[in-house]
């Protein structure tokens, strides 16, 4: 069992339920209506957990202009489907549960936009879990996973920095909360290569949710 930490942020993608279906679908669509195709729907992974400005001038050289376009072609399917073709990681819903009922304080820290962040949370019937739920702004700002939790800290001005840990799955949430000051847990069962999280060194390191569970709360749960 981990030290005493009392506010947990955890990433949404990859890391509390798994969007494949529904990112790398509305990426795939928003790449046709940019005169691309991608038939291979595992080769837009890397779309998960990311900024989306990020990822489409990373991976397809989209200018600032051409990013704004193509985010706004995902957007409309993501809106009208992609949310929902998504599942939760299984014993989630538990290990919230267990966390609030041992007085832990929990955060949602996403890149994606807050409004899709609290629909989904929603459609899972997560929400009640969480005080606070902080993702991007639709026009593109506070999108950078540094900026997020920055934002969350600033929200709990009478906690310490080593009050707070940050679990995701990409090396951007163990960057985000290096930047910040806080600890975090590096999770190997989403979309970041055991590579990439090793490489951005967390604090701590979970093959599964199961073992998450262990850390988080060691024998207060069976």
């Amino acid at each position: 069992m981990l030290k005493n930490y009392k506010i947990i942020l955890f990433d949404l993608d990859g890391t509390l339920s798994d969007p494949k279906e529904g990112i790398t679908k509305s990426v795939q669509y928003a790449l046709e209506k940019m005169g691309m195709v991608e038939p291979d729907i595992d080769k837009l992974e890397w779309f998960i957990g990311p900024p989306l400005q990020v990822s489409f001038a990373e991976y397809y050289g989209f200018d600032e202009r051409e990013s704004k376009r193509a985010i706004d072609f995902y957007r409309g399917r993501f809106k009208e489907k992609g949310m929902f073709e998504n599942v939760l990681y299984p014993n989630i819903s538990l290990l919230l549960a267990k966390l609030k009922e041992n007085g832990y304080f929990l955060v949602v820290a996403t890149s994606k936009p807050t409004v899709f962040a609290e629909q989904i949370l929603k459609y899972f019937n997560l929400e009640q879990y969480f005080q606070l739920i902080v993702g991007s702004n639709l026009d593109g700002t506070r999108s950078s996973k540094t900026e997020i939790i920055q934002y969350i800290l600033d929200k709990y001005t009478d906690y310490e920095p080593s009050d707070f840990i940050m679990i995701g799955d990409r090396k951007h949430d163990i960057m985000g909360a290096k930047n910040t000051g806080i600890d975090s847990i590096g999770v190997t069962y989403g979309y970041g290569s055991l590579e990439e999280i090793s490489e951005a060194e967390p604090t701590y390191t979970v093959n599964s949710v199961d073992q998450l569970k262990e850390m988080l709360l060691g024998s207060v749960v069976k």
